[in-house]
């Protein structure tokens, strides 16, 4: 770990044990305080700290935000397991579970397939916005404000021919998403997976997570994936039924 994150570390837990000086955190980290000030004025920046007044340091809002996050994420990861293990189990094929957070969605959860084909997610890491089926399904649910800077800010690569690569076609999938309450990666991430991807609700009918079905196109082809859909969706309902 570099020094300046270890420090950096500290001050939060520090922090999170009640307000402090700057002579105060340079005491307790044992450095000189223009060292901490620097730290300091970088975390403030990014709301990780606040200082009032008094010029005495607290934890900040983006902190707070993300301990939000991470408490919604365990949640849905906690209820969903037990039906991501049926729809895993029912059908021998991949299964994803994922979640927005701060601009992007990250898989939360993953049940690998009984076959031997394997895809390159992995838990912890960001699914791209615009051509995976979790992605659709949550991006689809932003407010719009929020969904169209994204749609003109974002680099559409190629991963394969299908990949969707302008906002315009982008934002005509994402409102056939919202229409008809499930989304499809056909080829566009991996040329030779299919996927479908359905949202999670929250009892205000907020999506908070996706749950997508992953499959080869050398086990079943798009017509066979899609027969697989009433099972998909009947996931992502008892999901959302038990998480409220």
């Amino acid at each position: 770990m570099s020094q300046s994150l270890g420090r950096a570390l500290q001050i939060l837990a520090s922090l999170g044990e009640g307000e402090r000086s700057l002579d105060q955190l340079a005491a307790e980290l044992g450095v000189h305080k223009t060292t901490v000030l620097r730290l300091l004025r970088t975390m403030e920046s990014e709301r990780f700290v606040r200082r009032d007044a008094a010029h005495r340091y607290r934890l900040g809002s983006r902190l707070f935000a993300l301990a939000d996050v991470a408490r919604e994420q365990h949640v849905v990861q906690e209820v969903a397991a037990p039906h991501l293990r049926e729809l895993n189990q029912k059908t021998g094929q991949t299964v994803h579970l994922a979640a927005w957070e701060n601009g992007e969605v990250v898989y939360i959860d993953k049940l690998e397939s009984v076959r031997s084909v394997r895809m390159y997610s992995q838990v912890g890491v960001p699914a791209a916005l615009y051509c995976t089926a979790v992605g659709k399904v949550l991006l689809a649910a932003q407010p719009k404000r929020l969904r169209e800077a994204l749609l003109v800010s974002m680099d559409y690569h190629a991963y394969t021919p299908s990949t969707i690569t302008d906002a315009d076609a982008l934002r005509d999938e994402l409102d056939g998403v919202r229409e008809r309450g499930w989304a499809q990666d056909r080829g566009e991430h991996e040329s030779f997976m299919n996927c479908l991807g359905a949202p999670i609700k929250d009892h205000a009918g907020r999506i908070v997570g996706a749950v997508s079905l992953s499959i080869p196109d050398v086990l079943l082809n798009y017509e066979q994936v899609l027969e697989l859909l009433p099972d998909l969706l009947a996931t992502a309902a008892a999901i959302s039924a038990d998480y409220n």
